[in-house]
């Protein structure tokens, strides 16, 4: 074997040494997602069956439970800026802090109130997927209910400085953030950025009553 033979095998041998602790490094942080997905779901039956019967006198504290132990694994601007679309850019600052801040309670409402229909369905966690860009992954999950076909729930996400964010959900093949997308740029075409701003803060004075 030449000289040039054994330093082409030893950089072959080094590249391939890199990408095998790049593929480790890449499984262990999938697994890290699906981890967060799993622990954070569980925390979050388990403390809503703790406090069941207070939930069922007053439906209204499981919005502070998801906020306090959900929301913060969610990033709540991306997923606003996905669902409003081109209209984003011509946001000010002030209208996308408001944007956010009144979808992100959108959010937190829809998802606090179906999980008081929750009735101990199982929750499968299945393996993460690498996504489609770099530092992201889709968790994907199963809810099965018995006598019914399971549904799928995927979770996108992204590796952050602050850990694995949420930055869309995929209920049964559809994205939330893509179902808004359409209803949300109906709206801007109506009444205007202002106009979408105040029908959400219409939607949260609503869900409160």
């Amino acid at each position: 074997m030449t000289m040039r033979s054994v330093a082409r095998l030893s950089f072959l041998t080094v590249l391939a040494a890199i990408a095998l602790g790049w593929a480790t490094l890449g499984m262990a942080s999938a697994e890290e997602a699906t981890a967060l997905v799993q622990r954070t779901t569980d925390q979050m039956l388990r403390t809503l069956e703790a406090r069941r019967a207070e939930v069922e006198r007053d439906p209204s504290l499981i919005f502070n439970m998801v906020e306090s132990s959900v929301a913060p694994h969610f990033d709540f601007e991306r997923i606003t800026q996905g669902a409003v679309g081109q209209a984003w850019r011509e946001a000010t600052p002030a209208q996308r802090r408001a944007l956010v801040d009144a979808f992100k309670q959108v959010l937190i409402r829809t998802y606090a109130r179906s999980l008081l229909s929750y009735a101990g369905e199982e929750i499968r966690y299945l393996p993460a997927r690498p996504g489609r860009q770099p530092s992201t992954v889709t968790v994907s999950t199963e809810i099965n209910a018995p006598g019914s076909a399971p549904i799928p729930v995927d979770y996108r996400m992204y590796q952050a400085a602050r850990g694995w964010q949420v930055y869309d959900v995929v209920i049964n093949n559809a994205s939330l953030v893509g179902n808004y997308r359409t209803s949300f740029a109906n709206e801007v075409r109506r009444a205007g950025i202002d106009g979408l701003i105040a029908t959400l803060n219409d939607m949260n004075a609503r869900s409160g009553e």
